[in-house]
């Protein structure tokens, strides 16, 4: 089992496999209105059985190469997670998201989390275009985006329907080359 540190604070970035069903869920459990606020993943994980299902379709997804889940361990308890919720190989496509449960809010776990799979996306899969699809009610999401170098490419008008209401959805980008100029640039 391999972990990326995060940074000096001891927070990690490690594969979120089947076997850490349990945990997963404890983790849904704790931020369950918060996450839900914004992301359909509280209302998909609801048991052990459906924390199971859902992380053996990423462990799926990463074994066909089109996904990967990873989560933020922080003091060895299990705090969010980033992932790419799609990835197109062939086409150099791919779409990031994240999620973080309250008490590691504000912390730039994301922000860190999320230039890893990103580095590793462009450098070691050949990605071009990473994406970022966020409710445009989701301001620190948004911000996660902007520090990350993204441009916004438009919004999607009440394309998201979650908990019964339609949201706005704004689509952030960056490319390969615009990525590698940030990170050289930092």
């Amino acid at each position: 089992m391999y972990a990326i540190s995060l940074g000096d604070d001891g927070a990690e970035l490690r594969p979120l496999e089947p076997w850490r069903a349990e945990e997963f869920l404890v983790h849904i459990d704790r931020g369950r209105e918060f996450v839900g606020q914004y992301n359909g993943l509280p209302d998909v994980v609801t048991d052990l059985e459906s924390s199971r299902a859902f992380l053996q379709a990423y462990a799926e997804k990463a074994a066909a190469d089109a996904g990967r889940l990873y989560g933020i361990w922080t003091d060895g308890t299990l705090v969010g997670a980033v992932l790419f919720r799609r990835m197109d190989v062939e086409q150099g496509t791919a779409e990031a998201g994240c999620w973080l449960e309250p008490s590691a809010v504000g912390k730039g776990l994301v922000t860190r989390a999320v230039r890893v799979i990103i580095d590793w996306a462009v450098e070691e899969r050949g990605i071009h275009r990473v994406e970022w699809w966020v409710s445009a009610a989701n301001q620190p999401s948004i911000a996660v985006a902007r520090r990350l170098g993204m441009t916004r490419d438009g919004v999607l008008r009440e394309s998201c329907l979650h908990r019964g209401k339609r949201h706005d959805e704004e689509i952030w980008s960056v490319l390969a080359p615009e990525w590698r100029a940030v990170r050289q640039a930092s």
